[in-house]
């Protein structure tokens, strides 16, 4: 009995030190060599302080900033709790926090169609990204707040606007906390 078991228990043991322990150092070293900053988590450092991540979103909610997507997470974009709201087009629940979001724009001052990721969570939660439209529609309460001309913070937001990865992958971005930490250094 203990012969038989022996060669089913070697392969047990010998595919988790592959798969379990060999595999997972093999892709972080990979990871550690070709893609440095992203495999420590491609932090942002400010004044030799890290402020954040430009993979997790972060809450902006004074109207000197520009504001994230909403996060399904709850609180916001806490990573530790990544998920999507699982509710579906039509539950009566996420309609209401989708009009919720459209008439809070509204009182803001916002006229015209609004960008889905304005009023929409991402699939995460997390997602640190928002849509060049949805921050072009944020610069006058932006410039308002601070003071700035309009023209200057569209100029800004104009200049951190990402492009598809290899020109064809993903759709054109503006990562929120990038625009926040240049919008603080136009006024240094």
């Amino acid at each position: 009995m203990l012969q038989q078991l022996r060669a089913p228990f070697a392969m047990i043991v010998a595919f988790t030190l592959i798969t379990g322990v060999a595999y997972p150092l093999a892709v972080a070293g990979f990871a550690w060599i070709m893609m440095h900053e992203a495999s420590l988590g491609s932090l942002i450092v400010k004044d030799g302080r890290v402020v954040g991540s430009s993979l997790v979103g972060q809450v902006f909610t004074t109207d000197k900033y520009f504001h994230p997507r909403p996060s399904a997470t709850d609180p916001p974009y806490n990573a530790a709790a990544s998920s999507g709201s699982n509710l579906g087009p039509i539950t009566q629940k996420l309609l209401d926090r989708v009009k919720g979001s459209v008439e809070a724009l509204r009182r803001q001052g916002v006229t015209g169609s609004i960008p889905v990721d304005a009023v929409t969570a991402s699939a995460s939660g997390l997602d640190p990204d928002v849509s060049p439209e949805t921050a072009l529609l944020q610069v006058e309460r932006v410039a308002k707040a601070r003071g700035l001309p309009v023209g200057q913070v569209r100029v800004l937001v104009q200049t951190h606007i990402n492009g598809r990865a290899l020109e064809f992958l993903g759709e054109p971005h503006v990562n929120v906390l990038a625009l926040n930490l240049a919008l603080d250094g136009l006024q240094r």
